[in-house]
């Protein structure tokens, strides 16, 4: 939930960059929100500003500001915070107004919008506008455009958003660490007339990942590949938000993408079109259908589509190690290897110990003890069984009977008769295999009766040591 609280009563809060201040006058600072747990809140959109319809963030929220003057104003606060990334394992990052990322900041094209960010870190910080046009100065790069916000100051940065789309807000200063340690949030800036490029649903989610030892509760800055949690929002699946929508609502999702590789982001059911990145929205004339996009490093994308297929559609990335929890590296394959009896020897020496892999890596049915604060690996459970996903995993939810404007979950989709599939116990046809129909369309030279085909096998030349 979202609490209020006296901005000053936090230790060291009184410290502000009197020099800061002084470019906006002496007001007082507008109260910092801070959001203290995981689940999705909307809250409703202040009374003052313009119009615009509102976006939903994954398992986030969307920050309040106030009006001063004409002036749009939010308060950030840069600090350690505590994310539950799904039930039975929480994080120790770095963020905003108490979560990983921080809140999604929505103004309107045209605002003139004062954002103060307050640094409560061990360390200085920077804010950079991601994609948005600001004057230099407010591009928040430590040591090119600004000098690092020191812990206890507070900086202010002003500019007009000149222009509507999906961003994204992050440090640029120690920016390896601070990134790794989760610091990042969403921007969305609004079209003057709410009525332009309307949807029923507009659903935001920036993409994450963290190398979090079995057993420890904070991110290992320094990794630059073997990543261990793919989240979308800082959460994995089965602790990701679903997608509620509307059968015959008109849907966006916005993504972006502030990982170390690409994700080819898959969705089940429907097709869709790119319609906006991070550089503006794709004329219609250049648009076309897919049903996965790539988003790369630093990278957001704007996807739309008809929801008109009702059930519950998986939406994830399709790297398969990404969509796994407490993914696990270096690890030997066993498919083949018959460990019949060992399992027995080393239980005397290990106890408790598992042989698995040797019909494959399915972890969903094995029941293991884990070192405290730790997830499991694939263990999301649908109507039929194990899902065997984790990590950047979500399911679409298509209903006709969703109300409009309704997020909440509706459960799992119930299939109309004869939509669903089922074991077979009549009679199988025969199987037909490649080897077979080459048979046919190639017959085998004729032999001898009696003789056996020969077979000559010629060792390869020009390749010593093969």
């Amino acid at each position: 939930m979202i609490t209020r609280r006296d901005f000053f009563k936090g230790a060291g809060a009184a410290a502000v960059s009197a020099t800061a201040v002084s470019k906006v006058g002496a007001a007082s600072l507008p109260e910092a929100v801070l959001m203290t747990g995981a689940d999705t809140h909307v809250p409703p959109a202040p009374a003052n500003g313009r119009h615009f319809n509102p976006v939903v963030t994954l398992n986030g929220w969307s920050l309040p500001w106030r009006m001063n003057n004409g002036v749009k104003e939010f308060h950030l606060v840069a600090e350690p915070v505590v994310r539950e990334m799904a039930p039975g394992m929480k994080a120790h990052l770095w963020g905003y107004n108490g979560q990983s990322p921080g809140p999604t900041i929505e103004v309107v094209e045209g605002d003139r919008v004062r954002i103060f960010v307050t640094n409560k870190l061990p360390e200085h910080t920077s804010v950079h506008w991601h994609g948005l046009r600001v004057p230099n100065g407010m591009d928040g790069v430590t040591g090119l455009t600004q000098p690092g916000i020191a812990p206890g100051k507070t900086y202010v940065y002003e500019f007009v958003a000149s222009r509507p789309g999906q961003f994204m807000y992050h440090p640029h200063a120690d920016e390896m660490t601070q990134m790794a340690m989760g610091m990042m949030g969403f921007w969305v800036t609004h079209p003057k007339d709410y009525r332009q490029q309307a949807v029923d649903r507009d659903f935001v989610f920036l993409l994450s990942a963290y190398d979090i030892d079995p057993g420890s509760y904070k991110p290992r800055p320094n990794t630059m590949l073997d990543f261990n949690l793919w989240a979308f929002n800082s959460r994995v699946f089965p602790g990701i938000d679903t997608l509620p929508v509307r059968q015959g609502d008109r849907v966006r999702i916005r993504v972006g993408n502030l990982t170390m590789t690409n994700h080819p982001l898959h969705m089940h059911g429907h097709e869709f079109v790119v319609t906006g990145t991070d550089g503006g929205w794709v004329p219609p004339t250049a648009r076309w259908p897919e049903v996965t996009t790539d988003i790369g490093v630093g990278q957001m994308r704007a996807i739309e589509f008809l929801a008109s297929e009702p059930g519950d559609w998986a939406l994830h990335c399709h790297k398969s190690h990404h969509t796994m929890n407490a993914m696990g590296h270096n690890v030997p394959s066993m498919i083949g290897v018959d460990h019949e009896g060992i399992a027995e020897k080393i239980n005397r020496i290990v106890p408790g110990y598992m042989a698995m892999g040797e019909k494959g890596g399915s972890m969903g049915g094995m029941q293991m003890p884990l070192p405290e604060n730790t997830l499991p690996m694939m263990t999301g459970e649908g109507p039929f069984g194990g899902v065997e996903m984790g990590g950047m995993f979500t399911v679409l939810k298509v209903r006709k009977d969703q109300k409009r404007g309704d997020y909440s979950d509706p459960g799992w989709y119930q299939h109309p008769a004869g939509t669903l599939a089922y074991e077979w116990q009549g009679e199988l046809p025969a199987p037909s295999r490649q080897y077979d129909a080459g048979r046919s369309a190639m017959p085998a030279p004729k032999a001898q009766a009696g003789a056996e085909l020969e077979v000559t096998v010629r060792k390869p030349t020009g390749h010593s040591g093969h």
